[in-house]
């Protein structure tokens, strides 16, 4: 596995090496980079124009040994109108910055943070330069055992030295992403390790590790779980030699009375569809089925690594869903821990009762302000919604519009499905409270409907992350299979609305 190494420095420029420098609309230049300029004859001003190069944003001008500089290369990265960025679009400075490094196979870079117009870069803006190139510079790699020489230049790992105003400040900021940089790197690397090395037991015990940063963490096995009556969540993993864990992790950050806020992640390690068993073609991608747990434990790292102000539950349900003489059928009626019936028509159609329990159990116990639960559940929100927005479902208006605007702030974008009575009706089942599937039409909405029934009317927010969980579209900060999507989106909602 490579990293990114992250510092910061004052503001001046760097004698050797590779300096990487920021450009506005027209190739407009800071003060810094106008210095070089001058130091080198006007190097810089007659590469920009031979090249017609104009700042637009992310584009990048390389030159290499520049005349009248010892620099080894400057790299020039255009920032488009500095006034209209985002904060997502920081983040994708960071990524694009830090994936051009890598192209050229960099180790080493200072990259000169100001804004060419002469207003003040932020301490926030540069620590999200940071955690763009952060997540860029991800690799999963564990498995090889041959490196070509790209890969092997990249698994030295990057040492990325930001030049900026109030540097002081701006590692103090950087402190906290680098808590959420990490839980996403948890993320991705649980939903990239193969299936015959993530077991729900590995699973569990990878979560256990979070004891270091002071979660509290509990795992109950198939014999406890048999105790409470989780019927729907032990029917899913029947068929399998590996049994099934329920991870419950708790970071006790906020005030001792303060009532928890709960994440909740489906976590099928292998779903091959059991008796209604899928294509073999694509299978391998199904190790990704358990994105929503992968987010659920790499977020509560950067909670409990950032020392997040905030009472919080994460809850994993992890089995495996496989077919052999033990496993479940459709036409199977199975009775969940709130005691309702579930007929199953479907055994692909598993993790809504992996969720069942898993939602149930958490109300119940711990009685939070609110659930929100995260799964790779439907391919019907892929056709709905495609890669770039995962679909929300709610109880709550006020809750949807808080994961919304974290959505935005982070480019992890949601886009809001409706419930009805309509929907309800078609899981309605003649043989049991309800039935696991209701048909091909509008798949993604009766799966949030059948998750809704055992939420017993605690304020609730499903997100379905099929498209945007695994097999993720590339983007500046990720080139990787799976993007550790939601890490970042449910870190901004618990610090904007429940942190003190």
């Amino acid at each position: 596995m490579s990293a990114a190494t992250i510092a910061f420095q004052k503001p001046v420029l760097p004698e050797a090496g590779i300096v990487v420098l920021l450009a506005g609309d027209g190739a407009a230049l800071g003060p810094l980079a106008g210095e070089l300029d001058t130091a080198t004859g006007g190097t810089l001003a007659r590469a920009i124009a031979a090249a017609a190069y104009k700042g637009k944003q992310f584009a990048v001008l390389d030159l290499i040994a520049p005349a009248g500089s010892s620099l080894d290369r400057v790299l020039v990265v255009g920032l488009g109108k500095p006034a209209e960025m985002t904060e997502y679009d920081w983040t994708r400075l960071g990524g694009a910055i830090a994936g051009k490094l890598g192209e050229i196979k960099a180790e080493a870079a200072t990259l000169v943070v100001e804004r060419p117009d002469g207003v003040a870069i932020e301490a926030v803006q540069a620590a999200d330069i940071a955690l763009g190139a952060s997540l860029r510079h991800y690799r999963f790699d564990r498995y090889k055992t041959k490196k070509k020489d790209d890969e092997a230049n990249g698994a030295k790992g990057l040492k990325l030295s930001l030049a900026v105003e109030g540097h002081a400040a701006a590692k103090k900021a950087w402190a906290g992403r680098q808590a959420v940089a990490d839980g996403v790197t948890i993320a991705r690397d649980l939903v990239i390790e193969p299936p015959n090395v993530l077991s729900p037991e590995e699973f569990a015990r990878r979560a256990k590790e979070l004891q270091k940063l002071g979660v509290e963490v509990e795992i109950l096995t198939e014999k406890e779980m048999k105790k409470l009556g989780m019927g729907a969540f032990l029917g899913v993993g029947q068929g399998s030699t590996r049994p099934p864990r329920l991870v419950v992790m708790r970071w006790n950050g906020g005030k001792e009375k303060d009532q928890p806020i709960a994440f909740i992640g489906k976590g099928v390690v292998f779903d091959t569809g059991g008796i209604s068993i899928k294509p073999a073609a694509g299978m391998e991608d199904m190790k990704g089925d358990m994105a929503g747990a992968a987010c659920v434990t790499g977020l509560m790292h950067a909670l409990a690594a950032r020392k997040a102000k905030a009472n919080v539950i994460g809850a994993i349900g992890l089995v495996e869903n496989m077919p052999d003489g033990n496993a479940q059928r459709p036409g199977d009626i199975v009775t969940s821990m709130s005691g309702q019936t579930i007929e199953i028509i479907n055994t692909d159609a598993e993790g809504r009762l992996v969720l069942a329990d898993v939602v149930w159990y958490v109300q119940d116990r711990f009685k939070p302000r609110f659930m929100l639960d995260l799964a790779t559940l439907t391919g019907a929100i892929l056709v709905a919604l495609g890669k770039s927005h995962a679909g929300l479902f709610s109880t709550s208006d006020e809750l949807a519009a808080q994961v919304s605007a974290a959505g935005e702030a982070t480019g992890e974008r949601v886009w809001r499905m409706p419930l009805g009575p309509d929907y309800d009706k078609m899981i309605d089942s003649t043989f049991a409270d309800m039935k696991n599937t209701g048909g091909r039409y509008g798949g993604s909405i009766t799966a949030a409907q059948f998750i809704k029934r055992f939420t017993n009317d605690v304020p609730w927010v499903h997100l379905d992350i099929a498209g945007t969980g695994m097999e993720a579209s590339a983007s500046e900060i990720n080139k990787a299979w799976s993007s550790g999507w939601g890490v970042r989106l449910l870190d901004r909602m618990v610090k904007d609305n429940y942190e003190g």
